[in-house]
């Protein structure tokens, strides 16, 4: 019986486990966003810095609004500000964020990480919209004022104003503050059409969408918002996206992310989010699929300023700025045990060094710890084994009856008698284990989101912990320790064909672990090890298992003891 529970908790858990890592969800075709109602203006925005910017060449006269203007610039440029964490690159045609670039986060060509998609058909962020198409043109198509900035990293909080007016009446001005070690943007702006005042709503265009390791294993660009009252974010995929791209609410912060970055509007109160999203075709002449990016735009109510966050998943980066900002990492049902024992992998780092031997570290003292309920699971497991001759006598003197039978009955009333002769709990071989999974699958989770293993080398061929093995040979060692470990389970009691699907599991899991995150595959093979290391010292000491004959049923004897009790006479070897 309590073979069979273990059984199906396991073939449960790889069920599971399948489902999540291989089932595809179908991404639907991106079509134009509604336009949205606007809110009340922003409050006056203040002065900026000055400095002086670079200078691009002009885009052609056609493209240029029909009315005169009075307030902006004759040129395209770029103006490049730095800070401790970002290079940030801002142009004055339609004062929009055309590069946002993380010094600390490299991509794969060992550059600051990019957050922002350039693409002519999708717009930059702070693009605004309104429900007035040539306005929106005005807006985001005409050179505004350009602000000078320093020439060096900025060293105290910053602000770039630029502003824009023509003579049939367009008045806009927009300013972002800088500062100098905080990923986040702050936001103001106000809008006049003939002395009309427009609260229009921020568009951010394609947004997150790291490239360095896409597999099943990572999170693809998600809508991600957080309402109040709450108690954890909603995630919105790109199906629940095509059914209800916009929802209502008193956000705490809302926008998207993927499985190490995100980007959101942070506290912005009573507003509406709409998604969209967003099919990126590969450069040519590369074949691959299309990225799936979302955008999204945001309609705040009030007139406050807003802040947006464009950074890293980083649990120390988002507690600083609010503890419900941690939310916004996935770590899973277990997260009040991923959280300590994120603490604990960065501890063991600051002592070695390297996170993948901090891996090891952690993983071998999570078994130390659990070692007593696993070893409590195998003395239990072997007990059952050597009583297995005796079960096995029990259930076949009723094999023959159906279980609808009341007979039936007394094989279940004679199993728990022996059960209690011999001191055996059936639950007792597979309670300790279960509550082994929660550190098991919190670990699980860690390993998947943490941003710290994101291009941390190991050793040897393995120089990112967040991709995958470049040659498999983790993966492979993985099986093969999961195969030796199957091997060694006692085999008494067991179904054939049970016992067939057990050892195809390893296997499977070979495979599946193939593209696994390397920092993962070596967690399993550590905890492998350790299991078979274990499992010979249990093995050591309890000593070999008690082999019990039993006579046939014909032959069964029962003799009387003190206090009028009776005891098999067979049961003795």
């Amino acid at each position: 019986m309590e073979r069979r529970v273990l059984v199906f908790i396991f073939l449960s858990f790889v069920v599971l486990y399948v489902y999540q890592a291989w089932f595809v969800k179908p991404v639907p075709k991106t079509s134009a966003p509604a336009a949205t109602s606007s809110s009340a203006p922003a409050a006056t925005p203040p002065t900026a810095v000055t400095g002086g910017p670079t200078t691009k060449p002009p885009i052609p006269a056609a493209s240029q609004p029909a009315a005169a203007t009075v307030v902006g610039d004759t040129a395209e440029r770029d103006i490049r500000v730095e800070t401790r964490d970002i290079i940030a690159v801002f142009t004055n045609r339609g004062a929009r964020l055309k590069s946002w670039r993380l010094k600390k986060y490299l991509d794969q060509q060992k550059q600051p990480q990019e957050l922002i998609e350039q693409t002519p058909s999708h717009p930059l962020p702070f693009t605004l919209r309104t429900t007035d198409e040539q306005l929106n043109a005005t807006l985001n198509d005409s050179l505004f004022s350009t602000p000078a900035v320093p020439s060096t990293a900025i060293t105290a909080a910053t602000d770039l104003r630029f502003e824009y007016r023509n003579e049939a009446g367009v008045h806009a001005v927009k300013v972002f503050r800088l500062a100098p070690d905080s990923y986040i943007i702050g936001f103001q702006s106000e809008v006049g059409a003939s002395e009309r005042a427009i609260a229009p709503a921020i568009v951010w265009g394609p947004a997150v969408g790291d490239v360095a390791e896409v597999s099943r294993y990572t999170q693809k660009a998600e809508g991600l918002f957080f309402q109040s009252g709450r108690s954890k974010p909603d995630r919105k995929s790109s199906k629940d996206i095509a059914s209800q791209p916009s929802w209502d609410g008193d956000f705490l912060f809302a926008g998207v992310d993927d499985n190490y970055f995100m980007t959101v509007a942070l506290g912005i109160g009573p507003s509406r989010i709409t998604f969209q999203p967003v099919a990126i075709p590969p450069p040519p002449p590369s074949k691959d699929a299309p990225r799936d990016l979302v955008s999204f735009s945001i309609e705040p109510k009030g007139t406050q300023p807003v802040q947006f966050f464009a950074g890293p998943k980083d649990f120390d980066v988002l507690m600083a700025i609010g503890p419900q900002y941690t939310k916004a990492i996935n770590f899973g049902m277990f997260d009040i045990i991923v959280v300590p024992l994120l603490r604990s992998l960065k501890w063991v780092n600051s002592y070695v060094g390297n996170y993948g031997w901090a891996i090891i570290i952690l993983t071998v003292i999570i078994n130390i710890v659990i070692f007593p309920l696993r070893h409590k699971s195998v003395v239990s497991m072997r007990k059952m084994q050597e009583i297995q001759p005796e079960v096995k006598a029990i259930q076949d003197r009723y094999a023959k009856l159906k279980a609808t039978d009341p007979a039936k009955q007394k094989m279940n009333q004679e199993l728990m008698a022996l059960y209690k002769e011999r001191g055996v709990n059936p639950a007792s071989g597979c309670v300790p284990i279960l509550l082994t999974f929660p550190l098991i699958f919190a670990f699980y989770a860690l390993l998947s989101t943490a941003i710290e293993l994101r291009g941390a080398p190991f050793l040897g061929w393995i120089q990112d912990l967040s991709a995958h093995d470049p040659y498999y040979v983790t993966p492979v060692l993985m099986g093969v320790s999961q195969l030796w470990q199957q091997w060694m389970m006692p085999a008494a009691g067991v179904d054939p064909a049970q016992q067939k699907m057990m050892m195809f599991m390893p296997i499977m899991f070979t495979f599946m672990f193939l593209w696994a995150p390397a920092g993962l595959a070596i967690y399993w093979l550590v905890s492998n090890v350790w299991q078979i290391g274990q499992q010979y010292l249990t093995n050591y000491m309890i000593g070999p298992p008690a082999v019990r004959t039993v006579r046939p049923a014909a032959e069964r004897r029962l003799k009387r003891v003190g206090g009028g009790k009776t005891e098999a006479a067979d049961n003795k070897s």
